[in-house]
């Protein structure tokens, strides 16, 4: 669904540890956060696909992000200024609005631009995406491509 010259990479958060500051300082940053943080700072946007747990972020994800914020001389090279968006998938009615939500203040502390012409909410997502996790639904296909122009244009602005 993403525009035509555009790329998407997707990221993945496998690998990375609970944050310890103990372990950071012992053994240093480990080599799946510098990856990511690589990928992300050399992206020309973020757009960070997130569920909703018991009506906030995920700790995994915030986790990541905890990580990837460290040391914090490097928020800037990683996340300042960096066009974000955040869309999710929930089994629930309300699809991921107070994930997303509870995601803009940790965006802010970054120095992220966010994105807030758009949002992508997907609720009971059982419904929408079939057995091989692909979006099934022709109403939410179009309103995920919409969002994904809308996101590359604040991109590329």
């Amino acid at each position: 669904m993403m525009p035509e010259g555009t790329r998407l990479v997707i990221g993945d958060i496998r690998g990375i540890p609970l944050y310890d500051a103990d372990l950071e300082s012992s053994e240093g940053i480990p080599a799946a956060v510098t990856a990511l943080k690589d990928a992300i700072a050399d992206a020309d946007g973020l757009l960070i696909a997130t569920p909703e747990y018991n009506n906030s972020m995920p700790g995994v994800l915030k986790n990541a992000i905890d990580w990837l914020s460290r040391p914090p001389n490097d928020i800037q090279r990683v996340f300042g200024g960096k066009p974000v968006a955040v869309m999710g998938a929930s089994p629930g009615g309300f699809g991921t609005i107070l994930s997303q939500n509870a995601w803009l203040p940790v965006l802010r502390t970054l120095g992220t631009r966010p994105w807030f012409e758009g949002r992508l909410m997907v609720s009971r997502a059982q419904n929408v995406f079939d057995d091989k996790g692909q979006m099934s639904d022709p109403a939410m296909q179009e309103q995920l491509k919409r969002f994904v122009e809308g996101f590359t244009a604040f991109v590329r602005a």
